[in-house]
Formats: C-alpha cells, sequence, structure tokens
C-alpha cells in the first residue's frame, strides 16, 4: 500500500517525528513523506510515533487508493490540527480560554476541596496519644483499642461543641478562621478514660451539616462503619428499615465504636490501652503553627462555601459531593503516606504519623511529623481534587481509541443491524436540542442473539456515543475470566484495536500466559517474576497494555505503571469483579482506581444476566454509580429479562439525576434497545415519583414483543423433549436409575443427529450432558466411561467443570475450543482434528458417540457447537444458555423435525423427594420462594418445548406471575424482588441503596455482597521425591510450601485401563509443566498447579476429597470412625 504522511508537530515534537518517518518513508516535503509499506510496517511506524508523542504531536496518515481517491487512516497526537477527511486549515484565529475551562460546569469543586481538606486536617488526631506513639517507637503490630480514626472524631465533636452546647457551622468555622483552637477544651479529651463514658459517645451525632460531612469523611477514611463481629447478632433490627436520603442524623445516632473501631479481645489489655489512648504527653496538632495556619485558611475556604453546602443538601447533589471528597482525601492520604518526611518542615511537635523502612527493608521508627502529614494530606487532597475534572474525560491525555477501520466500515449484510443501531442513536442525538456532547444520559440494552455479532455491535454502539462519534473509551465488563480474555482476542482481530488500545485484565497472570499463544515465553516470565513482584498498593492483578502512558499531573499521584495502565488505556475488557470495588470495598483503598477509571470511561456489562441473587443487587449499586459519574451504560445479553432492565434503568436513572443536578443540566436521558431485527431509541424525562420507569416500562415491553413475533417465525433449531426419572428405592437406586436414563437419551440423541464421517465412513456425534454440580459430573462421567453400551457403539466421554488443575483445565479448553468451533463451510473439518482423527481410526465401532459431561461452566463463554443435550434442568435461564450451544455455528434451511435436547424431569436434588428447594446452587428457588412442585413437566409448557426451545418465557412475563408453579416466572419473581420492588427500603435492598443513606455505612454490601460464594481451598500440586502432593502455599514470605493431603484427606484415585481407553483427551501434568518451562518445575507447578475447591462449613478437615488426574477433585463426606 502507498501512503502518505503529513506532520503538523510543533516544537521538540517536529525532529522526533521527522527521526521516526524518515527511517521508513522518503521525505517528499519539509513535513511531508511518502512510501509504499505493509500493514504491519504502518503498525509499527503508527507504534512508534505514539510512543514518543507529546501535545505537540500531530501526524496524519493517508492510504493513496486510486489516482483520485485517498483515506485517511489514522491520526496520531493533537487531532485538532486536522479535520475529519485530515485535511488542515489555511487559516486560524486565537481566541484565550481559560485553563481551567474543562471545570466550569464543576460548580461544586469548592466545596468537595474544602470537605476533604478540613477531615484531613483533622484525619489522623488519634495518632497524638500515648498508645500510637509507643506502638510506632518499638514497632508493634498491634490494634489499638479504639482506632485513631475514631479518637479523631471524638476531638473534632469537642471542638464543635465546645463547652457541651451545640454550636452551628458559621460558629465553629468562624472561631477556627480565628484561630481560636481551644487548646485546653481539646486537652479535656484525656479524661475520657472509662470505657462507659466513651460508650456514651456517638460523636457523629448532633453536629451541624458541614461538620457531619467532614465527621463521616474522618471515621471512614480507612473503612466503613460495620456493626462488629460480636454485635451482627443485632444486625436483623436494620433489614427492612427505611432511612430516607436525608435523615443521616436518624442513622449517625446509632454509630459508635462497636461499628469497626474497636478492637477489644482481653478486658484488662483493653481497659489499659484505654487510658493510653486518651493520654497526650507530646501534644497536639494543634500546638503546631504550620498546622494552624493552614486550619484558618481552610476553615475561611469552608466558611465561604456553606451556602453551595446547603444548596446541595436540598437538592440531593451532597452525595456526589461526599463520594468525590472522600476520593480525594483517601488518595491524598494513600500517597502522601508513601513520600519521605519532607526535610523543609519546621516544628517542634514530637508526634510523628508513621514509620518509614531502610534500604535493607527493616522498620525505622519514624518517618513523617504528624503536623505534616496532616498539612501534606490536606494540600494533596485538594491538588488531587483539582485533577478530577481533567481526569472525568475531555483533557486529550487520557487516551482514546480513533481511527479504527473496522469500525467506520459498513458491516456485512448479516450485521447490516448493527449499522442501523449507528445511525438510530446519530439520529436521536442530532434531534436532541442543546445537548453537551461530553455529558448526556444513555443507558442502552443489547438484546441480540447468540451468534449475530452482540460483542462487535457493543463497540459500534459505544463510538457512536462518544462525544464526536469517532472514537472508543469504555470498559468491558464481564463475569468470566474465559470470556474476558475471549473478548480481548476478538477485539484485537475482529475490530483491530491494538494492544496499545486495548488493556485486558484478569485475577490471574498464569491464566493470562496459559491463554497466549506463545505459551513457553511467556510462562518463563511469569516463573521469573514469581516471588519477586512488588506490593501494589492499589491494583495487584495482571494487566496486558502495551503504551507509553502520557505526561500528566496524575501520573504523579497514581505511580505504579499497573494503576496507570488500568486508568489510561483506551478500551479495558476485564472481569467485573474489578470493577465492582469502586461500590463493594468496605474498607481500604481498592475502590479508589475503579472509580477513577469510572469516571473517565463509559460502562459496558456483557452477559449481564449471568449473575443472579444478591450479585443482582450488586451490579445495580455499580450501575448507579456510573451514572452518578455522569457515564453511559450498555447491558448485553440475548436473555435479559424485563424486572433486570427496569431495575438497572431505574439504578441509572438514579445516578444520572444527581450527576445533572450538580452540573445544572436537564435530567433527561436516553434509552435503547438494539438486536439483529431493529433499534428503538427513546428519550426519558424524569417525572415526578417515578422517575420515568413507566415510560421504560412502557418502552421496553413495545420492542420486546416485536423481538418475540420475529423469534417466533426464526428457524427452530432447538426442540426438547422431558425423559422420566423418579424416585427408585435408595438414594444410590435412584442415581443408578436416572444415570440409565441418561445413557439412553445419549443413545437415541446420537442415533437422530449423528454426523457421518466421509473419510471413515462412521456415524459421529458430539454431545453435552449438562449437570448441575461437580460430584455428579464426575460420578456420570465414571459411570458412563464403565457402562455397558452397545457392541456396534463406542464413547469417548470427558469431564469439564471448576475443580481441575489449573494446566490441565487450560488443555482441555484449548483442546474443546479447537474441536467444537464448527467451520460453517467445511461440516467435515471437525473429523480431522488430530485428537478426533486418532479416535476414529482407532475405534471398530461404526457409531462413535463424543461426550462431555459438564457443569455450567459450560454455559457461558464457551463458543462450542454440539449436535445434542442432554440437561439436569436448575433454571430456565440454563435450559436456554445450554441450548445456545447446540447447533451454535451451523445454518439451517429448514426447521429441525427431531428433539435434540433432552431435560431430566427431575434434578439430582429433586430426586431426593424431599421438601427442601431443588432448583438451587445454581439456580432461583430457595426456602423463601419455593416451588409446589420439582417434576419439570409440572413447571414448563412441555408442548411448546416440543415445538421450540428459546428465550421468549425468558425475556417476556405475564402481568400475573405464577412463582410456585412455573419455573420462567420463579425466575421473574425473585428478580422482580431483588432488583424492582420498590417499596423495600432497608440496606439489604437495591432501592435502600439508591434512595437512603445506608450507603454511608458497610451495611448495604454486608447484606448483599458481591460473589458471595462462601471462602476458597487453594492448592498447588507440585513434584516431591515420592510423587505428586498437594501443597498450600506458606503466608509467610519466602516459606516453603505446606503439604496438605494428610490433613485436609486427599485420597488419589486412578482409573482402570477400560476408563482409561474411552477417555475423549487423556492428558499428562508433567508433560504439560515442561511445555511451559524446561527449567524449574516446581516453581512452575506453584503457579499452574493451582485448583480452588469452595470450603462449606466452618473446617475443611470436616470432609475429605477424591482426586483423579483426569477427572478432577471432588469432596466427600466421611464418618469419623
Amino acid at each position: 500500500m502507498m501512503v502518505t504522511f503529513v506532520s503538523e508537530c510543533e516544537k521538540k515534537a517536529l525532529p522526533k517525528t521527522r527521526r521516526v518517518l524518515d527511517a521508513f518513508a522518503n521525505r517528499i516535503g519539509s513535513r511531508t513523506w511518502q512510501t509504499v509499506i505493509t500493514e504491519e510496517g504502518l503498525a509499527a511506524v503508527r507504534k512508534l510515533l505514539r510512543r514518543t508523542a507529546s501535545k505537540n504531536t500531530a501526524v496524519s496518515c493517508h492510504w493513496i487508493r486510486s489516482r483520485s481517491r485517498s483515506e485517511l487512516i489514522w491520526i496520531v497526537g493533537n487531532r485538532g490540527k486536522f479535520d475529519l477527511q485530515g485535511k488542515v486549515p489555511v487559516n486560524s484565529t486565537k481566541q484565550t480560554v481559560f485553563s481551567s475551562h474543562w471545570e466550569n460546569d464543576w460548580h461544586y469543586l469548592p466545596l468537595i476541596k474544602a470537605l476533604a481538606a478540613m477531615a484531613a486536617l483533622f484525619h489522623d488526631w488519634g495518632k497524638a496519644s500515648e498508645f500510637f506513639q509507643e506502638k510506632l517507637a518499638k514497632n508493634k503490630i498491634i490494634g489499638d483499642p479504639l482506632r485513631h480514626e475514631w479518637i479523631s472524631l471524638l476531638f473534632l465533636n469537642v471542638y464543635i461543641n465546645e463547652g457541651g452546647k451545640e454550636s452551628s457551622d458559621e460558629d465553629w468555622l468562624v472561631r477556627l478562621a480565628k484561630g481560636d483552637i481551644g487548646s485546653e477544651t481539646l486537652r479535656s479529651m484525656g479524661y475520657y478514660k472509662k470505657q462507659a463514658e466513651i460508650l456514651k459517645k456517638k460523636p457523629l451525632a448532633q453536629l451541624p451539616n458541614a461538620a457531619t460531612m467532614v465527621a463521616w469523611l474522618i471515621v471512614s477514611h480507612h473503612r466503613l462503619p460495620l456493626l462488629n463481629d460480636a454485635q451482627k447478632r443485632s444486625e436483623r433490627s436494620f433489614r427492612d428499615k427505611s432511612l430516607p436520603l436525608l435523615d443521616i442524623q436518624k442513622l449517625f445516632k446509632v454509630i459508635t465504636q462497636k461499628w469497626g473501631y474497636e478492637n477489644h479481645f482481653d478486658d484488662t489489655e483493653f481497659v489499659e490501652g484505654l487510658s493510653q489512648c486518651f493520654s497526650y504527653k507530646n501534644g497536639l496538632p494543634c500546638d503546631s503553627k504550620a498546622w494552624l495556619v493552614y486550619a484558618q485558611k481552610t476553615a475561611s475556604k469552608l466558611l465561604d462555601c456553606l451556602p453551595l453546602l446547603e444548596a446541595a443538601l436540598e437538592n440531593g447533589s451532597w452525595r456526589l459531593i461526599l463520594n468525590q471528597a472522600r476520593l480525594v482525601l483517601m488518595l491524598g492520604d494513600h500517597y502522601y503516606s508513601s513520600l519521605p518526611a519532607s526535610s523543609q518542615w519546621k516544628s517542634d511537635l514530637k508526634l510523628y504519623a508513621n514509620t518509614d523502612r531502610d534500604v535493607a527493608g527493616k522498620i525505622k521508627p519514624f518517618k513523617q511529623r504528624l503536623d505534616e502529614h496532616l498539612v501534606g494530606v490536606a494540600k494533596q487532597a485538594v491538588k488531587t481534587a483539582q485533577l478530577l475534572p481533567a481526569f472525568e474525560g475531555k483533557k486529550a491525555e487520557l487516551q482514546r481509541a480513533y481511527d479504527v477501520a473496522t469500525l467506520k466500515k459498513k458491516s456485512p449484510n448479516k450485521f447490516r443491524w448493527q449499522d442501523t443501531a449507528v445511525s438510530k442513536i446519530a439520529a436521536w442525538r442530532c434531534n436532541q436540542e442543546k445537548l453537551d456532547v461530553d455529558h448526556f444520559g444513555f443507558f442502552a440494552v443489547n438484546m441480540a442473539s447468540t451468534g449475530k455479532g452482540k460483542t462487535f455491535a457493543n463497540a459500534k454502539i459505544m463510538r457512536a456515543l462518544s462525544p464526536q462519534m469517532d472514537s472508543l473509551r469504555f470498559i468491558l465488563a464481564l463475569g468470566l475470566r474465559t470470556l474476558t480474555l475471549q473478548t480481548g482476542d476478538e477485539y484485537r482481530e475482529r475490530i483491530g484495536l491494538g494492544n496499545d488500545e486495548l488493556a485486558v485484565l484478569i485475577g490471574s497472570r498464569a491464566v493470562l500466559s496459559l491463554h497466549n499463544k506463545d505459551s513457553r515465553e511467556a510462562g518463563e516470565a511469569v516463573i521469573n517474576d514469581y516471588g519477586s513482584e512488588s506490593l501494589e498498593a492499589l491494583l495487584d492483578n495482571e494487566i496486558h497494555f502495551e503504551s507509553t502512558i502520557p505526561q500528566s499531573d496524575f501520573k504523579t499521584v497514581i505511580s505504579s505503571k499497573k494503576e496507570q495502565k488500568f486508568l489510561y488505556a483506551p478500551v479495558l475488557s476485564c472481569t467485573v469483579d474489578h470493577m465492582m470495588a469502586a461500590t463493594e470495598t468496605k474498607r481500604g483503598g481498592r475502590y479508589i482506581l475503579p472509580t477513577l477509571r469510572l469516571m473517565s470511561s463509559d460502562l459496558v456489562i456483557d452477559e449481564v444476566d449471568d449473575f443472579d441473587g444478591k450479585d443482582l443487587i450488586a451490579i445495580g449499586r455499580l450501575i448507579h454509580l456510573a451514572g452518578m459519574l455522569g457515564r453511559k451504560v450498555m447491558i448485553s445479553s440475548a436473555t435479559i429479562p424485563p424486572d433486570l432492565a427496569e431495575g438497572y434503568y431505574n439504578a441509572y436513572q438514579a445516578g444520572w439525576s444527581i450527576f445533572a443536578t450538580t452540573r445544572n443540566i436537564h435530567s433527561a436521558m436516553g434509552c435503547a434497545w438494539v438486536d439483529e431485527f431493529g433499534t428503538q431509541v427513546v428519550t426519558i424525562e424524569e417525572n415526578g415519583e417515578g422517575n420515568g420507569r413507566t415510560d421504560y416500562q412502557s418502552a421496553h415491553e413495545k420492542f420486546v414483543k416485536k423481538r418475540v413475533k420475529k423469534l417466533s417465525v426464526e428457524k427452530v433449531k432447538r426442540k426438547a423433549t422431558i425423559i422420566p426419572c423418579s424416585q427408585v428405592g435408595g438414594e444410590s437406586e435412584t442415581e443408578q436409575h436416572a444415570y440409565e436414563a441418561i445413557q439412553s437419551a445419549i443413545l437415541q440423541k446420537h442415533s437422530q443427529h449423528c454426523v457421518l464421517d466421509e473419510r471413515t465412513n462412521k456415524q459421529v456425534s458430539f454431545g453435552v450432558v449438562r449437570v448441575a454440580n461437580v460430584k455428579p459430573c464426575i460420578d456420570l462421567t465414571r459411570y458412563l466411561l464403565a457402562g455397558q453400551w452397545p457392541d456396534d457403539t463406542e464413547v469417548r466421554v470427558m469431564a469439564y467443570h471448576s475443580q481441575q488443575i489449573l494446566l490441565m483445565r487450560s488443555a482441555q479448553e484449548k483442546h474443546l475450543d479447537s474441536v467444537l468451533k464448527r467451520n460453517k463451510d467445511d461440516p467435515q473439518a471437525i473429523f480431522q482434528k488430530p485428537v478426533i482423527k486418532e479416535h476414529l481410526d482407532t475405534t471398530e465401532a461404526p457409531n462413535v458417540i463424543f461426550i462431555l459431561v459438564a457443569t455450567p461452566v459450560e454455559e457461558v463463554g464457551r463458543d462450542h457447537d454440539f449436535d445434542w443435550a442432554v440437561v439436569e434442568p436448575s433454571s430456565y435461564r440454563s435450559l436456554v444458555q445450554l441450548a445456545g450451544r447446540v447447533l451454535r455455528h451451523r445454518e439451517l434451511a429448514a426447521d429441525i423435525e427431531t428433539d435434540n435436547l433432552v431435560l431430566m424431569q427431575y434434578n439430582f436434588r429433586g430426586l431426593k423427594g424431599d421438601e427442601k428447594p431443588a432448583f438451587c446452587y445454581p439456580g432461583y428457588e430457595s426456602s423463601e420462594n419455593q416451588l409446589d412442585s420439582h417434576d419439570l413437566t409440572q413447571l414448563i409448557n412441555v408442548e411448546a418445548l416440543k415445538e421450540k426451545l428459546d428465550a421468549r418465557p425468558r425475556i417476556m412475563r405475564d402481568k400475573q406471575l405464577n412463582p410456585r408453579g412455573s419455573l420462567a416466572d420463579l425466575e421473574h419473581h425473585v428478580i422482580h424482588q431483588l432488583l424492582t420492588a420498590y417499596q423495600k427500603l432497608g440496606p439489604e435492598a437495591l432501592e435502600g441503596w439508591l434512595r437512603g443513606c445506608w450507603w454511608l455505612t458497610g451495611l448495604p454490601q454486608h447484606f448483599t455482597p458481591f460473589r458471595a460464594g462462601g471462602r476458597q481451598l487453594v492448592l498447588y500440586q507440585i513434584p516431591k521425591e515420592s510423587g505428586w502432593v498437594f501443597v498450600e502455599k506458606s503466608p509467610r514470605f519466602g516459606e516453603p510450601p505446606i503439604p496438605r493431603e494428610k490433613e485436609y484427606r486427599i485420597v488419589r484415585e486412578e482409573l482402570t485401563p477400560h476408563e482409561t481407553n474411552r477417555l475423549w483427551l487423556e492428558r499428562d501434568y508433567a508433560s504439560l509443566l515442561k511445555n511451559v518451562t524446561t527449567r524449574n518445575v516446581e516453581k512452575a507447578a506453584l503457579i499452574y498447579g493451582e485448583i480452588s475447591i469452595p470450603i462449606y462449613g466452618d473446617s475443611v478437615g470436616d470432609s475429605g476429597y477424591t482426586y483423579c488426574s483426569q477427572l478432577g477433585m471432588c469432596k466427600v463426606y466421611r464418618s469419623n470412625s
């Protein structure tokens, strides 16, 4: 291809650019280059230019397509130097623009700075105590009887309510502004030495408005108030309790030091330590002149901001103000604490805030003086607050992905609906009067069917929602690591995003390196780094992103390269867990990075309905925060139920309304519904109490009715029947009977849906048997491996679940992905895969059945295409998701004739015949929402499934539900209870988070935590002289791993030769380890030999485990005799 480069660089950027372009192209003018170059070479040029780019860089690249036409391919640097076609202006005019032009709609920024600075000046006063100073001097690792932030709060309360009388904000701020600190009053804190006196204190209550805000910032700067474990019994008194947004005092009247600010283990030690907590031999921070001078200045500023605070309390925007004040306070504390003590600080105060480490890593007694730390954090908090408007996304230093050629092009005819969605959104934007391109509310739902290009469409839609409709900057959050990695691959390969535009973040560096094609090289890098990685304060997971981070003010505050990549990457593909920290963090600063990222990035949550239970509420909290930060949100899945869409609209709208109020912009917002049949975009106004919910319901219902109508005339790819299975005798006999029914169903489905391998003339089929849990998965696999099959039939069986060694599971998934991603143009290609071909060549029988026995890990995130499926039902959603794996890649000319899915009449829990919930773990049934029957024939429309199995019952609901008699209605009912039961306003309810003030505590996250699946036991299989051994890593760094097989009662079992012969894929752990590294095998095993097992009950020792190298690990129960 022939290309022309045009440089409009200035100053030092010009010679830098010339050096790069001169190496690749011929200079045909003082600022113009031309050459013939390959796509790879052009990508290298762009990468080098981006690496050296600054604010003075501006280079365009034009592809000479013909004699009469050229095409702008990309621009590096300042895009303002060119128009949309890459032309440069012949003339320009200048206008003076204030440097803070991007701040002009941050009306409450002065208030944010003043609140954060005042809180910073008091936040560590509790460290002045004799107890804390002695702890620092002697390097004691011990919890304070009363945490320092609670004592700091007591100091503030004593100062404000001087003499025991309540005062107004004007009173205490005027006193402080004059320098009247009242030292003697503050020293009277030393009299609080009796526990009874302390318990009487509720220092958050009876404070004026500004003081209340400052007090909460102080007490929450390390952790949100949350009941101690000993007090958790009284938590029931908070359930279902409404606490309106402005009823803060009612909440603060119940918060004492018992809410996480007391360490009371031994009575004697507690009483002794408590007296030291109120002894201040070395003075107080107010004895420092420097502290007092800055406090006077801050008090004056907060005094000036009181009218702003009153307005914010009246219009509800105080929530966002307080959120951002806490953010900058904690970020300032985090950053300033990492600095060395200032050599310029002059103070006689003999109080210290923290300790330091010497070159050898040993702790030195003292680092920063306390008054220096307080003033330093206050100043840093103000500086950080000043950066927030720029970080919101208006400044060019926040990288966006421009010039993505595949997104500019028209989609192929099959995916033309993607372009329709973009044009409808563009038309809506044009029709909105006075639309601020940087700030407009938008909530989108993408319900396109599986295989219709939903992931690609998400990128096109987010580009259409960008300020100038020409770039990408968003977060793509997914529920699974595998989905995250696959989506990252798709964005690189199909969309064309480079490693300098797309960052992929998952929770495991080992998983990332195994996913990469150059696994040997990546594996060696991981092994070399093992044990030497530095502790990351805000982000401790691996992120794959290659780009130079631009010089910026934020770069000094966020100093870690990993954290900078997380913030600056234009497109971030990550597991949703990394973003959930923004709302779910109860203690520490792990929420800071995801919150900052969300300030500058729109949010897409893909496969959103894969979450259930309390996770749905937690996701709602994240969507609310995205709206409150002024971002756009899209949820994406083919099977989104009405209550889920409405509940998340409601959460987004509540957040967006707060943002709109803080910026004085109209709270109306856009809503879009997209699928392969069409796009609907509407404007929804905030109207009274319902917040536009009625309008949203009507629009959603209208869209779904059209979708259901279109789906009903689609080609039938899946039909289902139910096989009878019931209780026969004891539990083992019933189980055996169910296994026999499954085996019969497998044979029947094979005979109906097998495909002829033309090379061997054998009838072959690939099927999946879906079971709910790991134990039946392993037991059924062994039954099928050992069972009696007809003489004309051979089977090859594989167990697939989560409780397998990481390296073994990775090899298994790579094989399945390779085999089951069907080639539409060559149906026979599947039989040429090496492992499949070998099985077909070595079997004599004319029928060969490949059977994958899988848990729900197969339902989501695996791009597999099976001929048939047998399903143990857990929920209607799981039926639809699993059905999507049958004939996934194949287009049909006509409807299928015979059913290709078989559903069990009862699941294994239901076969027990007791009254306990059966459609659970996973599923929606619970003791609060129980079905009348566990017989599937009574719970779904059997006749309808015989005609067609699709998502219609999932995406549409009746006005009157029957949750006790219908599986689909049960799911709608449970989701309604979680997301759209608007009368529920307690801390456990989403509406309590949106409309109440429970967010000031950690109660919402306590009642409805994200990923509340319980603890995990993480083991590693490593080589020892005696053979392979499961070990646990030592909690102490540098110590050898601890053998655990005896303690956890792990029994190893292996398959018989007969069973091994019937395996679909036999893997050898030792060989796989050698493929990763040829050096330290034990070290590699401590990375790739990981296996995670859920812990049920209080002790791991309560149960034992069996482990089979080919089938994985499974929990068993044994008697103690």
